[in-house]
């Protein structure tokens, strides 16, 4: 299962980019984007930027991550406190 997470783009330098998401960041590939650019949010598959995607739902988006990562790491948390 893939799950894409919404990274903006901080670097360019040819056809490899740096994106970054929720605090990381990873190298990418943008030979699927016609001319990107820095600060644009993408959707990444296997290493490659596939879509553009509008900042409205990219940042929607990543609120919705960060809620879920805020909630499985509250649970995380509870079931330790059990151990």
């Amino acid at each position: 299962m893939c799950l894409a997470v919404p990274l903006k783009i901080v670097e360019i330098n040819g056809r490899e980019a740096v994106a970054e998401s929720m605090g990381m960041k990873r190298k990418i590939r943008v030979d699927f984007i016609d001319n990107p650019r820095v600060g644009e949010y993408v959707i990444v598959h296997a290493g490659f930027a596939i879509e553009r995607l509008p900042e409205e739902q990219a940042l929607a988006d990543l609120e919705t991550w960060e809620e879920l990562d805020g909630a499985v790491y509250a649970e995380y948390e509870k079931q330790a406190a059990k151990a």
